[in-house]
């Protein structure tokens, strides 16, 4: 017919559509595919992990379908997501690897990785970490199971290790805490290439990969030879720490691993007892790089001695106090990572179909 009206489902899916569209800032036909409607029920399959936003957006869509006089019974909504593009070949269940690197030590990058993988994992998605600080091992330290031994079902792969529900690899299981691993470069990056492909992951969409500090021979290896999907970035405010981590962008940059951002830790002290502020190792270094390399700033973490004292105990921020400001900075900066890295698959489609 040439006047023909919208059926209650269209109506459905466009209301649909156009809140998904608003909440995440994209259009509403890059968002009509995530949708199913039968029956008068919604189902939502996103492809990042956002799992902090679930109840808020069907709240929205309930809401909105009541306004407009729509039937709805239930709306679901699942966390689909899909692998990025890699130079190298996938390893078997890992559909992304994420790269969490610095240019110099001591900047809070290890704690960064776990903390974000605990919050990748609360936003929906599953997740593994790979400590790949060959020299300085410390993840087992941070997920308090140094106890911990290896050990295979098939003597070929080693079962991932696992604390508070993260499956983790690290030479620290396999080496004594009071020896030094002194391995020259390839022997290094031989025994890293082990770790990943001779550990029995289970199907993970992404594993997180706590990088040596610095931008060496053997960062370069492995952002080379590892299927990178993505790396992040971690400074403090300090020139010091921005000099080198703008090394670190362009290590990334010049072998073709997109940077989804930068985290700058430290970022100030705010004094517990009477909340006065100050900039211990400066002030919105990390703004600015970010800014001059034209990458999103993911999030800007205060010194605080929570995150030392969880660290310290094996109990990581997000597992200890879930509700904390600082775990819901991290959560954004997970929900920000995971989405940066389905936007960049988007544009490499979006590249290769010109």
């Amino acid at each position: 017919m040439l006047f023909s009206r919208s059926t209650p489902e269209q109506k459905l899916q466009s209301l649909v559509s156009h809140k998904l569209a608003a909440l995440f800032e994209l259009t509403e036909k890059q968002v009509h595919p995530w949708i199913t409607i039968a029956n008068n029920n919604v189902l939502i399959s996103l492809p990042f992990a956002v799992a902090s936003l679930h109840e808020e957006l069907i709240s929205a869509i309930k809401l909105a379908a009541d306004e407009q006089k729509l039937p709805v019974e239930h709306v679901l909504i699942e966390t689909n997501i899909p692998a990025s593009p890699t130079k190298v070949a996938k390893v078997s269940k890992i559909k992304n690897i994420i790269a969490i690197a610095s240019g110099k030590g001591g900047v809070g990058k290890s704690t960064s990785s776990v903390n974000l993988a605990y919050a990748l994992m609360a936003q929906g998605a599953k997740v593994g970490l790979l400590d790949a600080d060959i020299y300085g091992p410390s993840i087992p330290i941070m997920l308090g199971n140094t106890d911990s031994t290896p050990a295979s079902r098939d003597d070929k792969t080693i079962i991932p290790f696992s604390a508070h529900g993260l499956v983790a690899s690290s030479i620290g299981y396999f080496v004594p805490a009071e020896n030094a691993t002194v391995w020259r470069g390839p022997m290094a990056s031989k025994a890293l290439e082990q770790l990943l492909r001779e550990t029995d992951w289970p199907e993970l969409d992404y594993l997180i990969v706590d990088m040596p500090p610095g931008t060496g021979d053997i960062q370069l290896t492995l952002a080379q030879q590892m299927p990178v999907s993505a790396a992040v970035i971690v400074t403090t405010p300090q020139d010091l720490a921005v000099a080198d981590a703008s090394k670190g962008i362009a290590m990334f940059n010049k072998v073709e691993v997109p940077v989804l951002g930068l985290i700058e830790n430290m970022s100030l002290y705010i004094c517990p007892k009477c909340g006065h502020e100050e900039h211990i190792f400066a002030q919105n270094g990390g703004v600015e790089l970010a800014k001059r390399n034209k990458v999103p700033l993911l999030g800007q973490l205060p010194l605080n001695v929570k995150i030392r004292q969880y660290t310290d105990q094996g109990m990581p921020l997000l597992v200890a106090e879930p509700s904390d400001a600082l775990s819901q900075t991290y959560m954004q900066c997970a929900s920000s990572i995971s989405k940066q890295l389905y936007m960049n698959g988007l544009l490499d489609l979006r590249i290769q179909n010109i």
